[in-house]
């Protein structure tokens, strides 16, 4: 671990203070699901994941990889507010009992040489397993170990990673030039990247990869991140969902009390009314 790494802790693990907003209600889920937060970096929508987890709560939250951008800190130390009080509030969430369950990426694969771990209530380890309220049992995985760039060549994984930190600089320009015109976030890179067939066939085929691997497990379904692309899809027998990210789409994944999972988009267009309960914007 680097030292600006270590220093990272001591800062983060700091009491969190108290919520800025009185009077919330927020919607109670039985399971929450969110990844590829990239905490650290530019490109993090730390406010709109601030304003979802207060508007949202479960008795367990999963973390599904790259929530703390290593490879970004590594390279130009960057962590603002608002990055801070996402963490806090997650440890505050894990304070308060919720069951907080943590399963590292390889953007803060520093983590797994570590494993497992508890820090300030939050579990830290390999993999995860989840029962749903109807029976299934979901594999909760990050996705990067069934990535071929990323398992095989990983100067490619980061120079691809180069390539994708461009995007995001033109999505940044875009969005900006988005809200002075008065319209909400819509995430550019995002739809380049879903009609780039080349992309497209790489996360097919990692998407076949995880539930083959799943089907070998003898589970029900997998939940992953990685490849920042929001799904819920059946692929033959196993249920396949992807959490998406927190820099492009701002997406998470929610099980009701009867076992239904639904995924969750927070963005300037969806996002509720302050001291309201939230509504689920949900996409079956």
């Amino acid at each position: 671990m680097t030292p600006s790494m270590k220093n990272l802790f001591p800062l983060i693990l700091n009491e969190p203070p108290a919520d800025r907003e009185e009077g919330l209600s927020p919607r109670r889920w039985r399971t929450l699901w969110i990844s590829d937060l990239h905490l650290g970096t530019r490109d993090c929508k730390a406010e709109f994941l601030l304003d979802f987890l207060r508007h949202n709560d479960a008795e367990t939250i999963f973390l599904a990889g790259d929530i703390i951008d290593a490879w970004a800190l590594k390279s130009s130390w960057r962590w603002p507010q608002s990055h801070n009080d996402v963490v806090q509030k997650i440890l505050r969430k894990a304070r308060k009992g919720t069951q907080v369950v943590y399963v590292p990426g390889n953007h803060d694969e520093f983590l797994r040489d570590y494993l497992p771990i508890t820090v300030g209530g939050v579990v830290i380890q390999r993999e995860a397993f989840h029962e749903t309220a109807d029976g299934r049992c979901l594999w909760i995985v990050h996705g990067d170990d069934f990535d071929h760039v990323v398992v095989n060549a990983k100067w490619l994984a980061r120079l691809g990673s180069a390539a994708y930190d461009v995007a995001l600089w033109l999505n940044r320009l875009f969005n900006f030039v988005r809200r002075r015109l008065g319209y909400p976030y819509w995430s550019l890179s995002a739809y380049l990247k879903g009609k780039v067939k080349d992309a497209v066939s790489v996360m097919s085929k990692y998407e076949t990869i995880l539930a083959e691997e799943a089907r070998r497990r003898r589970v029900d379904g997998v939940v992953c991140g990685h490849i920042h692309r929001a799904e819920i899809r059946k692929i033959e027998d196993i249920d396949y969902m992807n959490a998406g990210d927190w820099v492009e789409s701002c997406t998470a994944l929610a099980e009701d009390f009867m076992g239904r999972i639904s995924l969750l988009r927070w963005t300037e267009a969806s996002a509720p009314a302050r001291h309201k309960k939230a509504p689920a914007v949900v996409a079956p």
